[in-house]
């Protein structure tokens, strides 16, 4: 055997034991007539020892074993005189007898610890060097143990795992898809999925009612921290059961996350909002309930007195920063130039300081009497050293996400956005559609399968941008890590909504067809939802990106730095595939 033990079991229970140990040389240092080498592999560090004195050519081959080598030690386990206690195995180390060098290494471009020298770039370019690091290895550990506990709960629940195809048709009423071309069928091609939606709708048609799956999906769309081109999704679908039902199912599962994985008992419903509300007061169908900051109106109490940045605009709101009067002028300064970025695009800010003696001194007090600014500070409800922020704008929807981003902001200054403490929420009622400028026609804001409210399905034909839908999102702390919602099963309904999106008959038949036929043999109501895998870990594990929760990432360009890829095909793949390259000029 080339280990009889690992480098992340042995304790002093071990002391006088002979043990073989294998794994990479993490680092080697020498000191007098002793070499001591930290040995490392996937489950710990294991200090070993080797003496001039006992055996001066074992000695003299440990000093030339190098970083990231590979080897095979044999040795006595003993108590070290000199503790380490940042690491279990910290109280032993091995007396070694015997050195087998299985491996040479070259000297790794960047330190394999958890602080490494290495810039993302660079690390991604050899990630399997970066999965050696402790951290990353961690992450991935916990999402192992993430996927374990949805099939347990998930199972006792009755759910059967299904596979889907991963070649399926292309469905573009959504994000790009990324399309694969078929030898067997020249011109045709396939799509990689962006979701199971149709199938496991279809699955439910079957008779399986209750689906899940932890699977691949793909969406061709610009990336950022919690996005890649390909994500692992927790998906589900359930039949026979109302939005009530699927929230309380997968309420239930995140609370079983929480509590496994985290220690975190969560006994109380999660919070709901209604999406209205949630941008009304937060700007945001994601919003962040780790700290206040709730969005006040001030059309009412701010127009018409004469400062017309005010006078003339749509919206007038602000937030309350708890204690934060002491903001110097350099720091509001900088707050304001925070949000006329052009990514946020508000052209200014207007603040006010509570004084301890409760009068409110603001950044236009000319134009407004003490009379006035005492009625904002009862609407905010703020006390002496209290700071309130305030932005305007022509557009009320436009100037609540810029508010949104100062909210956020102002979270990470004061400390309020701790990684360790979850704030769980539920936003329901989302619009059924939104407008798209760019197709000049209303789009489905989820998908074309979600049920409208009941109430509001006779709007379908009067007023269809104001009917809700049955969707529902789970956000925890300001990131929406799944959602769903109650699918049509009426074949009816499902055409009118075609109908609604710009599909003609035959459109709807042509890309949809197969679920339309199979709704005619009995479809029973049902609704899912899927879980962002990918999110829960990084969640978890405190993270503030997606990728190193993934063993093989991409970059913020979509590209594979390790693999190179995507890359050109040979000429030979094309004319097999019946492809002409056409680059367009930029």
């Amino acid at each position: 055997m080339y280990r009889t033990k690992t480098c992340g079991e042995l304790r002093l229970a071990n002391v006088g034991e002979t043990v073989t140990l294998a794994g990479w040389v993490q680092r080697s240092r020498k000191m007098g007539g002793m070499t001591f080498v930290d040995l490392r592999d996937r489950y710990g560090i294991t200090q070993l020892v080797f003496n001039n004195e006992v055996d001066a050519n074992l000695c003299e081959k440990a000093n030339h074993v190098g970083r990231e080598f590979v080897i095979q030690v044999k040795g006595l386990v003993s108590e070290r005189s000199s503790k380490n206690a940042n690491i279990p195995t910290g109280e032993i180390e091995i007396i070694a007898s015997e050195l087998n060098v299985l491996t040479k290494s070259e000297t790794p471009p960047f330190t394999i610890e958890d602080n490494t020298d290495g810039g993302d770039d660079l690390r991604m370019k050899y990630r399997y060097l970066d999965l050696r690091r402790q951290c990353v290895r961690k992450n991935l550990e916990l999402r192992h143990k993430m996927t374990m506990e949805v099939r347990r709960y998930l199972d006792e629940k009755g759910f059967l795992e299904v596979e889907t195809p991963m070649l399926i048709g292309s469905t573009p009423e959504g994000a790009r898809d990324f399309v694969v071309p078929s030898r067997m069928n020249p011109g045709q091609f396939y799509a990689l999925p962006q979701s199971p939606q149709t199938l496991k709708q279809l699955l439910m048609v079957s008779g399986f009612d209750r689906y899940f799956q932890i699977v691949k999906c793909f969406r061709d769309e610009d990336l950022r921290a919690d996005r890649q081109p390909e994500f692992t999704q927790i998906d589900c679908e359930m039949s026979f059961v109302e939005q009530e039902d699927v929230i309380s199912m997968f309420e239930g599962m995140a609370k079983h996350l929480f509590k496994n994985l985290r220690g975190v008992e969560m006994n109380e419903p999660f919070l709901r909002m209604t999406w209205a509300d949630a941008m009304k007061y937060y700007g945001s169908d994601k919003p962040d309930l780790r700290f206040g900051m709730k969005f006040v109106e001030l059309m009412d109490i701010l127009k018409g007195h004469g400062f017309s940045v005010f006078d003339n605009a749509a919206y007038i709101g602000g937030i309350c920063a708890e204690g934060a009067a002491s903001y110097t002028r350099k720091q509001l300064d900088q707050l304001t130039e925070f949000v006329k970025r052009p990514q946020i695009g508000a052209k200014g800010m207007v603040y006010a300081r509570v004084e301890q003696d409760g009068h409110v001194k603001s950044s236009v007090d000319k134009f407004y009497s003490q009379e006035v600014l005492q009625q904002m500070k009862e609407a905010f409800g703020a006390k002496p050293g209290d700071l309130i922020l305030i932005l305007s704008g022509d557009d009320a929807m436009k100037t609540r996400k810029q508010l949104c981003e100062l909210r956020l902001e102002m979270g990470n200054q004061l400390g309020l956005r701790d990684k360790n403490t979850f704030a769980c929420l539920w936003v329901v009622d989302f619009p059924m559609f939104e407008w798209s400028e760019e197709e000049d026609r209303l789009m489905a804001m989820h998908h074309p399968f979600t049920h409208p409210k009941d109430e509001d399905i006779p709007m379908l034909d009067t007023d269809p941008a104001a009917v809700r839908a049955d969707a529902y999102d789970m956000v925890v702390n300001g990131v929406e890590v799944g959602g769903g919602s109650i699918r049509i099963h009426d074949p009816k309904l499902q055409a009118k909504m075609f109908e609604i999106l710009g599909f003609t008959p035959e459109k709807a038949q042509e890309q949809f067809g197969f679920l339309m036929n199979a709704f005619k043999f009995g479809a029973p109501p049902h609704g899912g939802l899927a879980y962002g895998l990918d999110r829960w870990v990084s969640l978890f594990a405190g993270l503030d990106s997606i990728r190193d929760c993934i063993a093989f990432p991409k970059n913020n360009s979509g590209r594979d730095v390790m693999l190179d890829a995507p890359a050109p095909l040979a000429q030979a793949q094309l004319d097999e595939l019946n492809l002409a390259i056409d680059l367009k000029e930029e």
